[in-house]
Parts: C-alpha cells; sequence; structure tokens
C-alpha cells in the first residue's frame, strides 16, 4: 500500500494512518531490518509491518477495561485477573489509570489505542463476552486464579467462617452451605451455590482455550457462588452478593 510521507512523519504514524493501532501489529522493518516506530521515514523506504505474535507476554498481569466491556470484565475477575473497570470511566481516566497502575488498556475503540501517554493497549474484537474472554485469554496467555476476586469490585477474596457471615444469609443459606468466602473491598459474601457449573464450565472453556494455543498448562480449581442482594445483570452464572 502506497502512502504519502512529508519527510516529518514516522514510521509509526504511517501505519496509524491506515487505521490500525501500533498495538494490534508486530514488528516494523525497512529492508528487512527492525526499525523503531519513532523512525522517520524516507522518501521510497519500503514498511514492511508484520502481524503480531500470540501470546503476547506482559510485565504485569493486569488489566482495566472500557466503559463497553463490562461483562468481559466480570468474566476475567471470576479467573482471578486484576480486572480494574468503571461503567463511567472517560477516555482520559482510562489512559491515566493505565499509565498510574500499570495496566494493560482492553477496548473496542482504534482511536484509543493510538493515544500517545498509552503504555500498553489490545483491541477487543469479538462481540460475545465468551468469545472476548477466550480473545484475552489467547492473546496473553495469563495466569489463572480462579474464584479468588470478587466479580462486582475485583477485591480479593478470602475465606469466611459461616459465623462470621451469618447476619448477611437467609436461613436455607445458613443450613445448606458451610464454605464462604467475602471480599476484603465490597464485603460481599460468595459460596458454591446453584450456579456453581455454569460458572466451572466458563473456567473450564477458558482453560481449554489456552491450552489449545499453549500446548500445556494447569487448571487450578476454586469455588463461589452467589449471595443474597444486589444482582449482578449480565455477569456470568447469575452470581449474586451482598
Amino acid at each position: 500500500m502506497p502512502l504519502g510521507s512529508d519527510g516529518t512523519a514516522t514510521v509509526g504514524h504511517l501505519v496509524e494512518s491506515t487505521g490500525v493501532p501500533l498495538t494490534e501489529v508486530g514488528e516494523l522493518r525497512i529492508g528487512g531490518v527492525r526499525v523503531d516506530p519513532r523512525r522517520t521515514a524516507g522518501a521510497g523506504d519500503v514498511l514492511d509491518v508484520l502481524p503480531a505474535t500470540w501470546p503476547q507476554r506482559v510485565a504485569h498481569e493486569r488489566f482495566v477495561l472500557d466503559v463497553h466491556l463490562g461483562a468481559l470484565a466480570r468474566r476475567m475477575r471470576l479467573l482471578g485477573l486484576d480486572t480494574a473497570y468503571r461503567t463511567h470511566a472517560e477516555d482520559p481516566e482510562l489512559v491515566a489509570q493505565a499509565v498510574a497502575e500499570d495496566r494493560v488498556l482492553l477496548t473496542r475503540d482504534r482511536g484509543l489505542l493510538r493515544r500517545r501517554a498509552l503504555p500498553a493497549g489490545a483491541l477487543v474484537r469479538a462481540d460475545r463476552p465468551d468469545d472476548q474472554l477466550a480473545e484475552v485469554v489467547r492473546r496473553f496467555a495469563p495466569a489463572f486464579a480462579p474464584f479468588t476476586r470478587c466479580p462486582a469490585c475485583n477485591g480479593l477474596l478470602v475465606p469466611a467462617a459461616p459465623e462470621a457471615v451469618a447476619d448477611r444469609l437467609e436461613p436455607g443459606t445458613r443450613r445448606s452451605y458451610v464454605e464462604f468466602s467475602r471480599c476484603l473491598e465490597c464485603g460481599r459474601v460468595y459460596w458454591r451455590g446453584a450456579h456453581a457449573a455454569r460458572l466451572d464450565a466458563l473456567v473450564a472453556a477458558a482453560t481449554a482455550s489456552a491450552l489449545k494455543d499453549q500446548g500445556s498448562g494447569e487448571r487450578r480449581d476454586g469455588r463461589i457462588g452467589g449471595s443474597r442482594g444486589a444482582s449482578f445483570g449480565g455477569s456470568p452464572g447469575g452470581i449474586r452478593g451482598r
């Protein structure tokens, strides 16, 4: 594809002028030699843009998601991935959080990925949340710790004695279950409830997706359930928390 340059444009700018963020490509080469995206493109240069390679390793497996990826955020948290998400975050706030907390920004917005201040990001191409999760797992191959984070707020879950959370449970729940977890941040209580099979299936599917690409791996099982109170609309397995 011939691209015009005024002699000041960088090779990175030329790539992004086609609508493709640099986060979505691999090495850039001129004359077979790898070049930095900040290099100025010269007259007659032939730029080879290599495809990105997966899995893409990141220094810290921490993520922040844009406002369109709430269902994906809950699924990632179920796998134990450190996933920041707010329903009303503006684009500059997302970039600032990614920088301050060293997080990878996941978004459906190509323009957001072209912001210069953004250190790391990825375009989520799939439409369905389950497919989005599989895409993230294949791209980053993160380590799972299922059912160790609160799907509502991303806080860490810790074991809770039945008597410590009894006042937050319905009588039937107190009679039927003995193992509980509590979120250290928001205080929601979880247990392995009626939707546990669906949650186990979600973890199994994500694990299978990772193993398909990596060829090996290990599944770490966990437990979670639902608790009385406000429901998390759209969350996998119908998780509920109080």
